[in-house]
């Protein structure tokens, strides 16, 4: 689902509705507190796409970026 293009690590995730998208964002907000990594995302309706970088590294894709794309898989597991 995560595609590494431009520098960036990108994916969208659907939902059912607004809500569920919502609540998502939520639960990987307290991740990305965590982590002290902090994404560039969207929300439109059902859709939620991020784009991560590491800002400190240039705005190029590290471990930081993979790290946090895993705890955002693993919380999208739970609104499947």
């Amino acid at each position: 689902m995560w595609q590494e293009k431009d520098n960036k690590l990108t994916a969208q995730f659907e939902f059912d509705n607004f809500i569920k998208a919502f609540a998502f964002m939520t639960e990987v907000a307290f991740h990305a507190e965590q982590q002290q990594h902090h994404p560039d995302w969207s929300n439109v309706y059902n859709k939620v796409t991020f784009r991560l970088s590491t800002h400190d590294a240039g705005d190029v894709v590290t471990d930081k970026d993979h790290r946090l794309a895993k705890a955002i898989d693993s919380v999208y597991a739970k609104y499947k």
